[in-house]
């Protein structure tokens, strides 16, 4: 038995599927643990999370017991042990678990056992659940091993308390969304901590993962509740904590307390590193986007630049002949703010030509938004020639607010391989934005100073698509848009509960009828990370055909 306990908390990205990167990242960090006692790493880090349905194929169960036992074998070298989330098949059962490496071999598996089955999470279709697990023993010391959704509820660390733990090391994979360290903090690890009376540490990875991203923000909370160390958010951070036996049980020393991002910093933070890790491990040059002079288009390509260095991002304005000498002034000082590469490709000579390819077949019929739809298309070709001829992963731009409406024409500017704005509404779009031209990220890589002219936030929205055109000609403005949607999307509410708030009738069972057509567009539209608890694709899935309306 010992008094004091060195372990080190090991806040990593991962590449999913990537089983031996991922152990090689895992024992790196090893090596710099030094003469730490047992180093921790998060949640399924052997194989990568989430890995979908990744986990049924027999080829990746087999390989990740393979390199999970060659790393039980590097830890005979008396240094530190290692705990490590991987899957396990137990009695031809698949199953999410954590394993204590020590002393050569695999020393102790215990099994997750609440299996989370909402929002972007189906575990319940891939894992068997785990008993309620028991304390693993570590030097002497009882140590309870709740994982990620094992702390949302109270039985699991209740049944570790009963049966002896003396402190809690919790793994997670658990993705950012708005305020979500608040509640992990406050709302979780903090209630347990003092209903157990056992110091808990909260250990998560940072790093996108398609439309997830990890912000990190590991921490401890000691038995009395009381914070002892904050690590970073957005960041990779490897903290070696110290624990002491103490005549009230065991305590985590105090440490560094980080401070994490601000609101709207941890937005941005997100958007920019779940687009450098999907724009990295897919293994693309860097990116190309219309830049049009809007706001839009103008915070993706600073996002870009944040995330990739301008060096890696290609804007192009897309000129027609209704497009604003304004805009086109706008859009070439972006990105020289920016300091990104910038051309000038007029579609005028396609769309002369689609109208001469038409005019038979149009002939007699209004001008209507086809043609403005066409030249949307248009765009989307030229663009998508560019990522195809010479390598860059196209951007699309379009926000949440005009996603939620079909404001967005299908094959046009919603073409392209990832979207940063997918879950930002149009005014979170205006708050980072403004945020940005005054702020650098702390992960950034971009532009020190202000990313566009003012006058692109200022400016009343416009597809300029016809002559004279802004977006609150087909839509309401869009602080009215925003909280419409956010009632119906975020919260599920009715029309009648949103009359009730004082919102107009006609215009919320408009917005709502526009939501539910519009749901074919979002099925076909790219990812794009996750912000808030209700995205489009993960968790909000609605049928597209569907005949209900609540007002």
């Amino acid at each position: 038995m010992v008094d004091t306990l060195s372990i080190t908390l090991a806040q990593l990205n991962q590449s999913v599927g990537d089983i031996a990167g991922n152990a090689a990242a895992m024992l790196r960090a090893r090596d710099g643990a030094g003469a730490s006692d047992l180093i921790v790493f998060p949640e399924m880090q052997l194989i990568g999370y989430p890995a979908e349905d990744l986990v049924l194929k027999p080829a990746l169960v087999e390989r990740a017991a393979a390199e999970l036992e060659a790393m039980a074998k590097v830890t005979a070298d008396r240094g530190p042990a290692i705990l490590v989330g991987s899957i396990f098949v137990i009695d031809g059962a698949l199953h999410n678990g954590v394993a204590l490496l020590d002393g050569g071999k695999v020393a102790a598996i215990r099994l997750k056992h609440e299996l989370p089955n909402y929002g972007t999470f189906d575990e319940v279709r891939l894992f068997q659940p785990g008993p309620l697990p028991e304390p693993i023993v570590f030097k002497g010391v009882m140590i309870g091993l709740p994982i990620c959704e094992d702390i949302w509820h109270p039985d699991v660390c209740r049944h570790l308390a009963d049966f002896g733990a003396e402190l809690l090391l919790c793994i997670n994979g658990s993705p950012y969304e708005i305020d979500k360290d608040t509640l992990r903090i406050d709302g979780v690890a903090k209630r347990r901590a003092v209903d157990t009376g056992l110091p808990l540490a909260y250990l998560n990875r940072v790093g996108g993962q398609d439309e997830l991203v990890f912000d990190g923000a590991s921490f401890v909370v000691n038995g009395d509740g009381s914070l002892a160390a904050q690590l970073a958010d957005w960041e990779e951070q490897v903290v070696t904590t110290r624990w002491t036996r103490t005549a009230n049980g065991w305590r985590c020393d105090r440490g560094e307390l980080a401070v994490l991002a601000d609101h709207p910093e941890d937005i941005y933070c997100a958007m920019v590193l779940a687009l450098r890790d999907y724009v990295d491990r897919n293994r693309f040059p860097g990116v190309v986007l219309g830049l049009s002079g809007g706001i839009d288009s103008a915070i993706c390509a600073a996002i870009a630049a944040d995330a990739l260095g301008p060096e890696r991002v290609w804007s192009v304005m897309l000129p027609s002949r209704f497009t604003s000498q304004l805009s086109l002034d706008l859009a070439t000082e972006c990105a020289k703010m920016i300091g990104c590469r910038y051309d000038t490709v007029p579609i005028s000579p396609a769309v002369d030509a689609f109208d001469t390819m038409l005019e038979g077949t149009f002939a007699d019929v209004n001008v209507d938004i086809t043609e403005e739809n066409v030249q949307s298309r248009i765009r989307g070709v030229t663009l998508m020639a560019l990522s195809n001829k010479f390598g860059p992963m196209l951007l699309t731009t379009g926000n949440k607010s005009e996603m939620s409406v079909g404001y967005a024409t299908i094959y046009g500017d919603m073409a392209g391989g990832y979207n940063p704005l997918k879950d930002a509404y149009k005014m979170t779009v205006f708050a980072i934005s403004e945020w940005r031209n005054q702020h650098k990220p702390k992960i950034g890589l971009g532009s020190d100073g202000p990313v566009m002219p003012h006058e692109i936030i200022t400016r009343p929205p416009s597809a300029e698509l016809r002559p004279d055109q802004k977006d609150e000609d087909s839509l309401p403005p869009y602080p009215m848009l925003d909280k419409i949607l956010l009632g119906l999307v975020e919260h599920e509410k009715s029309v009648d509960q949103l009359v009730a708030e004082g919102l107009d009738r006609d215009t919320v069972v408009r917005i709502e009828r526009l939501l539910y057509v519009a749901e074919y567009k979002r099925r076909q539209a790219p990812p794009g990370v996750k912000l808030g608890t209700r995205n489009f694709g993960r968790d909000r899935r609605y049928p597209i055909t569907n005949a209900f309306r609540s007002g």
